[in-house]
């Protein structure tokens, strides 16, 4: 959590979507809100107005995960909120299930006249996506015991548990579709006559894409306007009939962040048995600084959390935030060697559900890693197996 969260602006205050309906909060984007079984129980999409071979429509941005509710609430939304219009196209963020879970259910639901609704995503995500799909990977299985073996859990019964969730990204993901349009790093995009730059983040999935927008508010050739029902929703507030009022900022740079960048909690960021030397904190550190460079009053569109104004302030919250952590993953190896499970009660003060320590150990792997690549640890393996960690 983020004690810190009054020092960011939050435009649209605590206002959320209903299940199945969406909250214009830009010219042209629409935020849909989608449940979660978990801790963290919802997810952000959202929905871009857009054309394509001289088709009106939408461009959605993330799934949500492949459950019946979550397939209710799309429903809901396509009956609702598309103005009578197709969805061209899915763009997905990063490969975790609720983020690509519905990715092919979308991309069949919406074909126009012979042209496919393609997934857009990058190539790392979408051949990651397609392998755990049919070998869990990193938080479940058989080689994700062995791995958090390694870093301490000993109790037979916890690792008997995580080596039986073997189907858990299947479980979310049935599948991914078999084609794909490739997103990089830098690429700049049109998305109803407006452009959109991606911006590839590290360290919390393989190549992560944001989008960023410099201005929302200007229209390019053949840009869509505001929607109707933004315009006379924006009427009865007697803002400008166009559209651009205070509900709908106008003229605005808008980032689409997925998970790089959270208002309310930090981006997990795991070491898992795939890559089990990664050191994925600096990645996802260093990638963050690069967002100093947008405008500093960037609307942010998060999956998780209210769409804030703040991302200078936010990146320097997240950054004192792994500082800490990393001084008391120091601190306490410094007492005695330390596994990354022993580290668990230091780095969270919670309890934790066996999802929520399979994430949690990735996480203080990552810690450790950072600082022993850093050289400021040395890594050991004791008589059973165990790596420890020592100041060096």
């Amino acid at each position: 959590m983020n004690p810190l969260e009054q020092q960011l602006a939050y435009p649209h205050g605590q206002a959320v979507p209903a299940p199945g309906r969406a909250v214009e909060v830009a010219p042209g984007v629409r935020w849909l809100r989608m449940g979660l079984p978990f801790a963290l129980d919802h997810i952000n999409l959202w929905l871009l107005r857009d054309r394509q071979g001289g088709i009106d429509g939408w461009t959605i941005v993330d799934c949500g995960i492949a459950d019946a509710s979550t397939r209710a609430a799309w429903e809901q939304v396509f009956e609702q909120e598309l103005e009578g219009l197709p969805v061209l196209r899915v763009i997905v963020t990063h490969m975790h299930p609720d983020h690509i879970g519905l990715a092919q259910w979308l991309t069949e639901r919406w074909p126009q006249g012979g042209v496919p609704c393609r997934l857009w995503i990058s190539a790392t995500d979408w051949n990651a996506a397609r392998m755990a799909v049919q070998s869990t990977t990193g938080f479940g299985g058989a080689a994700a015991a062995t791995h958090f073996g390694t870093h301490g859990v000993r109790d037979a019964a916890t690792l008997d548990k995580v080596r039986r969730r073997s189907n858990y990204f299947a479980s979310m993901v049935p599948a991914v579709p078999p084609s794909h349009r490739r997103l990089m790093d830098g690429m700049v995009f049109d998305i109803g006559g407006r452009a959109w730059r991606c911006i590839a983040g590290f360290g919390h999935a393989p190549e992560h894409i944001s989008l960023y927008c410099e201005d929302l508010g200007t229209l390019g050739a053949g840009a869509l306007p505001a929607s109707r029902a933004a315009i006379e929703r924006q009427a009865m507030l007697g803002a400008p009939a166009d559209g651009r009022g205070t509900d709908v900022p106008a003229g605005r740079a808008v980032l689409i962040s997925g998970d790089m960048l959270l208002p309310k909690i930090t981006t997990n960021v795991s070491v898992i048995d795939l890559e089990p030397e990664a050191d994925p904190l600096r990645l996802y550190l260093d990638s963050i600084e690069r967002l100093r460079a947008l405008a500093p009053d960037t609307l942010v569109l998060p999956s998780h959390g209210r769409p804030f104004v703040g991302v200078p302030t936010r990146i320097a919250q997240i950054r004192a935030h792994h500082d800490e952590r990393l001084a008391e993953v120091m601190e306490a190896c410094g007492r005695a060697p330390c596994s990354a499970f022993e580290l668990l009660p230091v780095l969270f003060k919670r309890s934790l559900d066996l999802h929520q320590t399979t994430f949690a150990l990735g996480e203080a792997i990552a810690h450790l890693h950072a600082l022993w690549f850093a050289g400021r640890l040395v890594r050991t393996q004791d008589a059973e197996g165990v790596y420890r960690f020592a100041p060096a």
